[in-house]
This record gives structure tokens, C-alpha cells and sequence, in this order.
């Protein structure tokens, strides 16, 4: 049923089922602290510009990785591949997080970088800006990696399609 509303009128449901017509590759956006490695679903993650290489992440003030994204000032930015809706989910919140040893290693900035991403970005931050519920993360790519093959995990109204 379509809906539209506009100025004043659009309310956070309306909001997010909008942002659920754009199907979008699923990210997880790691790093690492005092306490050990930490992430989340970064489904925000998107690039600024190549020029210079530079990637920027929104992270919830409630999520619990940000902490180690300002403490080590560095993050990664990991596309996962079909096949890893647990994985995701875990990271949303929906199951435990596991950093599994031999799956995870760092490159360049010392943040966790998935094993099997298809391809992953590891930045160091330039800058944190805080806007209504959030901080904006822009980091400067220091290391990249791609694998070159596989199908991606995608999010679309609100599940994952993974064929």
C-alpha cells in the first residue's frame, strides 16, 4: 500500500520503511579496545570519496563498539558474503558476537578484518561528528583487500537475500 508524507509529517516508522526500498550490501564495522574486539551491522557504511580514499560509518551513541572506535581511533569497514546471515545477525544484536580465531585478522590499523569479506576497508579516523542519535565516523582508508569473487549479502526490506 503506498503512502507518502512530507515536511513535519514523517515519522520514524515511515522513515526506516523507506529506507527499506534500498537493498543494500551487508557490512559489519569492526575494531578493537581495551576490552577485546567489538562490532556491529553497519549498514550505513558507504564511501566519500577515492580521492583521497576515505569511507564513513553512522554508529548508534547506544552501541557498545563505539567506545573502541574512539578509543584506537580505527575501525574496518568488512562486506560480507552470502552465506553469512548468522554472522550479520549476530552483529545486530540477534545471537552472539564471535570473533572466531582464524577467521578475523588485521591489516594495517590493528581493527578486526573478516577472513572470507569480500572485500574490506581498514581506516584510521579523521574525524567523529555527533548528530541526533548518532556519530558520523569518517575515516581515512589505510588498507584494502578484495577477494575478487563470491556473491554478496544483501539486505532488503528488512531480510536477507542471499541467491
Amino acid at each position: 500500500m503506498p503512502f507518502e508524507t512530507t515536511g513535519a509529517d514523517v515519522d520514524i516508522g515511515a522513515f526506516w520503511k523507506t529506507l527499506g526500498e534500498r537493498a543494500i550490501g551487508a557490512t559489519l564495522v569492526t575494531t578493537d579496545s581495551s576490552q577485546g574486539p567489538m562490532g556491529f551491522l553497519g549498514l550505513s557504511a558507504a564511501h566519500v570519496t577515492a580521492s583521497p580514499p576515505t569511507m564513513i560509518v553512522s554508529i548508534d551513541k547506544k552501541t557498545s563498539a563505539l567506545e573502541g572506535v574512539r578509543e584506537n581511533q580505527h575501525f574496518a569497514v568488512n562486506f560480507l558474503p552470502a552465506g553469512c546471515a548468522d554472522l550479520a545477525n549476530a552483529f545486530g544484536g540477534k545471537g552472539e558476537k564471535t570473533f572466531e580465531d582464524g577467521k578475523w585478522a588485521p591489516l594495517a590499523t590493528g581493527a578486526p578484518c573478516y577472513g572470507e569479506a569480500l572485500g574490506v576497508f581498514d581506516c584510521a579516523v579523521e574525524r567523529i561528528i555527533e548528530h541526533g542519535d548518532i556519530f558520523i565516523v569518517i575515516g581515512a582508508v589505510k588498507a584494502v583487500r578484495a577477494s575478487g569473487e563470491g556473491k554478496p549479502l544483501i539486505f532488503f526490506r528488512g531480510k536477507w537475500l542471499e541467491d
